[in-house]
């Protein structure tokens, strides 16, 4: 009879969060432990304490102990995996690490022998040695002197040459210095067949290919898990190193549930305490929003609210929220809450979001639940171009000890794991970029049948094996990165909660966790986001103030104003937020909104969940009263009345589930939670019997239960909570409000936020101008750095709006101030007056004649300028360098021959994007009559079914995830913009001309639906070869004289949407 297996903890396990170190993941590690049986894992990732939330969670989830630790390497001394016993000895870990990080910079750690010794109390040391030499000797005795009986030393397997000696003479090395041996694995993959991989993320970290890498690479596959028999057998002469893991792992009692996290008390008046403070600020609030008297049901919810507050002791997160969105007020930021944060009356009279709750009935247990008990989400967005003096306040304010923003754990997707396993695998460049090319934009999958046109030959092995390598790559952590804005802060230091990094940007830092980590750790975040529409209407209101002497906020702009709703519903909202996309334009005449609710349902509905829930078309139908709304019950019509029957919101779908289900608030909350994570879509489905029995017992039936399910579950991939869509359809209203009534205004403010939205300038410029608004050139007499509102006033109260210097690529922000200070008020009179009195270097002058600036000031068309720059005296002309002459001799003006019209299109588009003279389209609008293809108005106007074809430059390509593999391309010439749809089967057979073309013939079928026109396309042809001729034509001379052959050919930018 074999005797039991003694017990055993492995005490050196590296995960992916070692990046490019470890093959595999917390949970595989911790569901493999458990079935071979071992007692606890030490994960001890490199200098990082990145993947400990992770390896908590999994640890949980397999039920196997979860030893706390850390491999520390020095710069003077041997790796050594550091324990900590207790509390106080994980803060002074976390502490030493961030010191580390902070001499090193981001994504480095420089530690010293002494650091260890100084930050070293309560924590477990052991040493990892190479080979039992005197300087090894030296090592140990010196971590004795410091460590005591918490120092040890590891005896692990090398797999090299007489190893049983090497291990022989450590532990009598050991044994000298009274230092106490463990065994260890150092584990880098779960199972043997990871090995490969780790392979593979060696070469990556080493920049090598696998038939360089030599020794770089591990000797051997024996770096996986194994079973406490045979980690006894390998060591059998060693039974007391083996025996001495479960002792350490005994001693080690540190799990991350001691970590008590506590908020900024964020009290200003001594005395008070926060949520005295709270209700103060709030009632305060409220009868400056309610001058006549706070209406009863405002008055019950800021009560009802409160009193929950405080159970939940939650006043400092709201005290925080409000204290950063006075600070953005004081300096003029504009700001707005969204998110759950919109459901609450209190954020409302603070001032953090400007949706008032009593007028759109939103639902509190959405924002702060008893039964959840996890902390508030309120998101903050603030102008893009001043966010940052936002969140350096908020690191000024709270301390660079106890505020940081949360890592974003960056992955490999489909793109970044084939070009890097292609490197590794030694594949030529071209290839790779042939490989990667094919995939769409943020490729979550990558399959094989989408390379097979490409002509590779993918019987190739080393072919086959980087897609399946690049297959297992894809979703293992890369590095850190910084989440856009969301900060956690602590009323005690940070950095002894979780080790603090230097962000890559200048004074930002951030935490080695991420959102999720520090969500299971019940951690307060607060979301300090950017959006660029904020930008955009701060600007465009400021523009506003200035130029027109109207004031008005976000909150005070005229509300449902018919001419506006009018604009919308024909879809004229090129420009505007959130509804400028072709999913939400061709949506808006179906759905026709005439009141701002209507709004709220257009940005939600046009959203994978409720498309794929089925949800879009029943709706439609019911509101043009095509089928009736169906209520099996009044509390199910109370819930979904203001959606005519159909859950199109998370906070209905929570209520369907309350009401009708007998779901408790926060099983509908886990329901919630389950439709957010569209990452992975199958979560919702375990909640499927629960639901259709709980209707059922209710009385409902079960044909309807399944529909209502089955709707419920497309939120799965992507459902929008209401307070979201209502947040952003106050933005797309005050934008469309903006667009239709101040146009030169809306214009002016959209070019100064570039790059922002769907559209090119190019595109906002040409809308603006079949708006009615005159658009004048770049001018270095009258242009600034933005673009700006010129007058005299026209009789319906327009500006013209004058482009400004930062359309001009490749000039520089202070060369354009230079020109502009020296400007003044005294107009420049040549190029050679402006060189002298604005100091600008030649390059930059070079820069703005390429872009026609000189024209509108001096009438100087582009060659005549660039003439006139090579004469400045800046830079000698190689015929007069010898003669140091002050003047050269008088010579008569040189007679250059002017440009054709089509190369100053080319000019146009290549220097500043865009173009005011004619559409680069309507110069070879002959050669394409000739081949029979119509112009986009005449598409337009043709009838429904017709088939034609059609040609364009390619404006947008669009593939959302809601649409199942459909692209939608945005095509444009002279006469108007065209919307193709390219089913997934006619992508993948043109899917390089589709990609890499910039202007495109389409033959299709035109499908019309009310005033939404489409071309279903049948065929493409890749009009990029005549777009280059572009440069050579002109419309006014007769025939098609050459006078020169231009090299430079047009580039027109497309935007990529996924």
């Amino acid at each position: 009879m074999t005797s039991p297996a003694p017990p055993y903890a492995e005490l050196q396990v590296t995960t992916y969060f070692s990046f490019l170190r470890g093959a595999s993941s917390p949970i595989e590690l911790f569901e493999e432990a458990k079935v071979l049986g071992i007692e606890a894992l030490g994960i001890c990732d490199r200098n990082s304490l990145a993947g400990m939330v992770q390896a908590h969670v999994a640890a949980k989830a397999a039920g196997i102990r979860l030893i706390v630790g850390c491999r520390l390497d020095f710069a003077d001394f041997p790796p050594v995996l550091a324990y900590p016993t207790d509390r106080a000895a994980y803060g002074r870990l976390c502490r030493l690490l961030t010191i580390g990080k902070a001499r090193a910079g981001k994504g480095k750690c420089h530690l010293v022998w002494e650091d260890l010794v100084h930050w070293g109390e309560g924590l477990f040391v052991i040493l990892i040695p190479d080979v039992a030499d005197d300087a090894c000797a030296l090592h140990l005795r010196k971590l004795k002197d410091a460590f005591a009986d918490r120092a040890f030393m590891a005896l692990t397997l090398l797999r090299r040459p007489n190893d049983q000696m090497r291990i022989y003479e450590l532990a009598n090395l050991a044994h000298q210095a009274r230092v106490p041996t463990v065994v260890t694995n150092d584990v880098l993959f779960h199972t043997y067949d990871r090995r490969i991989l780790q392979d593979v993320v060696t070469c990556i970290r080493h920049n090598t290919t696998i038939d360089d890498a030599g020794f770089a690479r591990e000797r051997h596959a024996d770096r996986y898990l194994k079973p406490p028999e045979e980690m006894a057998r390998l060591f059998s002469r060693h039974p007391e190193a083996v025996a001495r893991s479960i002792t350490i792992m005994e001693r080690c009692r540190f799990s991350l549930d001691d970590l008590a996290y506590q908020y900024p008390d964020e009290v200003s008046v001594p005395g008070q305490t926060p949520q005295q403070a709270l209700e103060a600020l709030t009632w305060e609030g409220a009868d400056s929003f309610y001058p006549e008297g706070i209406p009863e049901a405002v008055r019950r919810s800021l009560h009802h609210e409160l009193a929950l507050i405080a159970r939940m002791d939650y006043a400092p997160y709201f005290l925080t929220v409000h204290s950063i969105v006075r600070y953005a007020q004081s300096q003029g930021i504009l700001c707005q809450g969204r998110g759950s944060a919109a459901n609450s009356a209190v954020c409302y009279v603070l001032g953090v979001t400007a949706i008032d709750p009593a007028r759109n009935n939103l639902l509190f247990e959405r924002f702060i639940s008893e039964e959840r008990r996890e902390p508030p989400d309120i998101d903050v967005d603030f102008e893009h171009a001043r966010r940052e003096e936002v969140l350096q306040w908020v690191y000024s304010h709270y301390g660079r000890d106890r505020a940081a923003l949360t890592a974003v754990v960056t992955r490999y997707r489909a793109k970044g794991a084939l070009r890097d396993v292609g490197k590794v695998m030694g594949l030529p460049e071209d290839l790779i970029r042939t490989l990667s090319g094919q995939i769409w934009g943020w490729g979550r999958k990558l399959e094989t049948d989408t390379l097979t046109d490409t002509g590779i030959d993918l019987s190739d092995r080393r072919v086959r094996l980087t897609l399946d390598l690049a297959r297992c790559l894809m979703g293992v952590p890369r590095h850190l990165s910084q989440h856009p804005g969301g900060f956690v802060l602590t009323h005690d230091r940070l950095d002894e909660l979780v080790p603090v990094e230097p962000a890559s940007m200048e004074n930002r830092q951030i935490i080695e966790w991420d959102k999720d980590d520090i969500d299971v750790l019940k951690f307060m975040k607060v979301d300090c986001l950017a959006l660029g529409m904020l930008t955009c209407m701060k600007k465009g209101l400021d523009l506003l103030a200035e130029h027109k002497g109207q004031h008005f906020t976000l909150a005070t702009i005229p509300a449902e104003d018919a001419r506006t709703y009018a604009m919308i519903r024909k879809a004229d909202t090129i420009g505007v937020f959130q509804i400028e996309s072709r999913a939400q334009m061709s949506m808006l005449p179906r759905l026709k909104p005439r009141v701002f609710y209507d709004l709220v349902i257009e940005v939600a509905i046009v959203r994978p969940g409720p498309i794929q829930g089925d949800m879009v078309h029943p709706y439609l139908r019911r509101r043009e009263g095509l089928e009736p709304e169906e209520y099996p019950t009044p509390e199910l019509e109370k819930v979904l009345k203001k959606t005519l029957g159909i859950p199109l919101f998370q906070e209905q779908a929570m209520q369907v589930a309350m009401v009708c289900a007998g779901f408790s608030a926060s099983e509908a909350d886990q329901l919630r939670r389950a439709m957010a994570t569209f990452k992975n879509t199958g979560t919702v489905s375990q909640f499927q019997a629960r639901l259709v029995e709980g209707m059922k017992e209710k009385g409902y039936s079960e044909e309807f239960a399944e529909r209502i399910y089955q709707q419920l579950e497309g939120f799965g991939s992507y459902g929008f909570p209401e307070s979201h869509a209502a947040s952003f359809a106050i933005l797309a209203y005050s934008s469309s409000w903006m667009k239709c009534r101040h146009p030169d205004v809306f214009l002016a403010s959209l070019l100064n936020s570039q790059p922002m939205g769907f559209y090119a300038p190019a595109q906002l410029v040409r809308d603006a101008r079949e708006h009615g608004v005159e658009i004048r050139p770049i001018c270095v007499n009258a242009s600034r750095w933005d673009s700006t509102l010129e007058g005299p006033e026209t009789g319906d109260g327009r500006f013209a709006v004058r482009m400004g210097m930062s359309l001009v690529k490749g000039l520089a922000n202070d060369e354009a101030a230079r020109i502009v200070i020296a400007r003044g008020v005294k107009p420049f009179i040549s190029v050679d007056d402006l060189w002298r009195r604005a100091g600008v270097k030649a390059a930059s002058l070079t820069h703005l004649a390429e872009a026609d600036a000189f024209r509108p000031a001096f009438g100087l068309a582009r060659r005549e300028a660039l003439w006139a720059i090579r004469a400045l005296r800046d830079e000698p002309l190689p015929l007069f360098a010898a003669a140091m002459v002050e003047r050269e001799a008088e010579e008569p003006d040189v007679l250059l021959r002017p440009m054709q019209e089509g190369a100053e299109v080319t000019r146009d588009y290549n220097r500043t994007g865009l173009t005011l003279r004619d559409h680069p389209l309507a110069f070879l609008r002959s050669d394409l009559s000739e081949q029979g293809i119509v112009s986009c108005r005449q598409a337009l106007d043709a009838k429904d079914g017709r088939r034609l074809t059609s040609a364009g430059l390619v404006l947008v390509r669009q593939r959302p995830g809601s649409a199942d593999g459909v692209v939608f391309l945005t095509l444009e010439d002279e006469t108007a913009a065209l919307n193709v749809i390219v089913w997934p089967d006619m992508f993948e057979k043109y899917r390089r001309v589709v990609l890499s073309s910039q202007m495109l013939g389409v033959k299709g079928r035109l499908q019309k639906e009310g005033e939404v026109v489409h071309l279903v396309a049948r065929e493409f042809i890749d009009c990029s070869a005549l777009l280059a001729d572009v440069g050579n034509r002109s419309l006014r001379s007769v025939g098609r004289e050459r006078q020169e052959t231009q090299s430079e050919k047009i580039i027109v930018t497309s935007r990529n949407f996924h």
